[in-house]
């Protein structure tokens, strides 16, 4: 018989919390992802319109999730399930520091630009008169989308490498994830 779910994680899997933030994130990384692909592909589109007005704020979504998903598994740090081996506790990590660099890269980029930024109607940079500050448009520029692109392929790694232990009988990593 399989134990209740608890909010907090276990050695044998993830508890709500962390199956609920990996889900949601999930969930709002597909949307990003697809935001910039409908900029890409379907340019100044209805659907591109609708999407790129998301993207900054679901931005911001992002990085307040990802501070959190990150203190939470600090603090279930040593209840967790161990990682199935050292490549797998890199590639976590590597999409942990991505989920963060990317929006911060990207606010850094807003800041700089001088305009004001609302996300979800909340005032979160009032903007400023005068020349943008342009090492933080460039940093923007040249990495924002790099390392979103970094993160994207890191994210299908992940992906592709559950769906191949799931199909391995040694193996319980979907479990843990899906409950």
């Amino acid at each position: 018989m399989q134990a209740p779910a608890t909010f907090c994680d276990s050695q044998s899997r993830y508890g709500l919390v962390s199956r609920f933030l990996h889900w949601v994130m999930a969930v709002l990384l597909a949307w990003q992802f697809t935001s910039v692909g409908a900029r890409v592909l379907a340019k100044d589109s209805p659907f591109d319109q609708f999407m790129w007005a998301t993207h900054k704020p679901m931005g911001v979504l992002l990085l307040n999730l990802i501070v959190l998903r990150i203190l939470w598994a600090v603090f279930n740090l040593s209840k967790r399930p161990a990682p199935v081996s050292a490549a797998a506790s890199i590639g976590h990590k590597l999409m942990y520091l991505l989920m963060f660099a990317v929006p911060v890269i990207g606010l850094i980029r807003q800041y700089g630009s001088g305009k004001p930024f609302e996300p979800f109607g909340m005032p979160l940079m009032a903007g400023f008169e005068g020349e943008r500050i342009q090492w933080m448009v460039d940093l923007g520029g040249n990495f924002h989308g790099l390392l979103g692109m970094l993160l994207l392929l890191s994210i299908i790694g992940h992906i592709v490498a559950a769906l191949w232990h799931a199909r391995s009988s040694a193996t319980t990593v979907m479990p843990r994830m899906l409950g």
